[in-house]
């Protein structure tokens, strides 16, 4: 938009490229948009993208919410970041443990060891061996 655009939408371009969205105007709105009211008047629209590149952007949210990139992390950081991106559903995603371990330099081995280190309880006195 130009110098005229709405107040609303110079606070949510942030926000829109954060979540792969993006800003639309009202006459641009598909049934799947969300619109975006002010003062009872819609101003615009905010289309967040399917699937594609969203292992791609729940990387870049860790490496901001961490500070450096995945591979540039600590040991102890990247098992944090494997813990978000668990949480967040990137290994639901079809190659995210292959892509997950690619941007933080380590075997998809680590990224499966990561992960079963969660789901291990806390040294509680029942260890297993193996």
């Amino acid at each position: 938009m130009s110098d005229d655009e709405h107040p609303l939408w110079r606070t949510l371009r942030p926000v829109a490229a954060a979540v792969g969205g993006e800003l639309l105007p009202t006459g641009e709105q598909t049934p799947g948009d969300i619109p975006l009211e002010f003062e009872g008047e819609t101003v615009g629209v905010l289309r967040l993208q399917g699937l594609d590149g969203a292992l791609g952007r729940l990387i870049e949210t860790i490496e901001r919410e961490l500070g450096d990139s995945l591979a540039n992390l600590s040991r102890t950081d990247k098992q944090i970041a494997v813990r978000l991106l668990t949480e967040r559903g990137a290994f639901l995603l079809r190659k995210g443990v292959e892509d997950v371990a690619a941007a933080m330099g380590v075997s998809r081995i680590t990224i499966y060891n990561y992960l079963n280190a969660m789901e291990q309880p806390a040294s509680g006195g029942r260890d297993r061996e193996g």
